[in-house]
C-alpha cells in the first residue's frame, strides 16, 4: 500500500509517453500502456524484492545524497527513490533506445536537494 509521487521531471514524462503511443498506436493501447505502467509503479512500491540499486556512479551529482533504484516497466527504465513514507519518487523515466547515461544525468540534474 505504499504508493508513489512524481517529480516534476517524471511527471511530463508521463505526458510524453502518453502521446508517442496515441499518436503510433492509437487511443485504446495508450490506455493500456499507461495503465499498466501505473499498475507496475504500485507493485514496486508496495515489493521491495524487485527494486535495483542505481550504483553511485551513475547518479552524477555528489548533491544526490540519496540512494536511488531502478527497475524496467516493458520499454521504460523507472528511477526512484525511496521516502521516509515508504512512498517512492519517481525521479526519472526513460525508453530504453534513449541514451540512458545523458538523460538521466539531465534528469536528475533538475533535481536539487530541497525538492528531494
Amino acid at each position: 500500500m505504499a504508493g508513489y509521487v512524481f517529480y516534476s521531471s517524471s511527471d511530463s514524462k508521463l505526458d510524453e509517453i502518453w502521446q508517442y503511443s496515441e499518436d503510433t498506436h492509437g487511443t485504446r493501447q495508450a490506455e493500456k500502456y499507461m495503465l499498466g505502467l501505473h499498475a507496475y509503479l504500485q507493485n514496486l512500491s508496495e515489493n521491495k524484492k524487485i527494486w535495483k540499486k542505481l550504483p553511485k556512479n551513475l547518479t552524477v551529482s555528489d548533491d544526490l545524497d540519496v540512494q536511488l533504484y531502478f527497475n524496467k516497466y516493458e520499454y521504460h527504465f523507472i528511477y526512484f527513490r525511496e521516502f521516509p513514507s515508504g512512498k517512492i519518487g519517481i525521479m526519472s523515466i526513460l525508453h530504453e533506445t534513449m541514451d540512458i547515461p545523458v538523460r538521466l544525468k539531465e534528469d536528475l540534474g533538475k533535481i536539487n536537494d530541497g525538492n528531494l
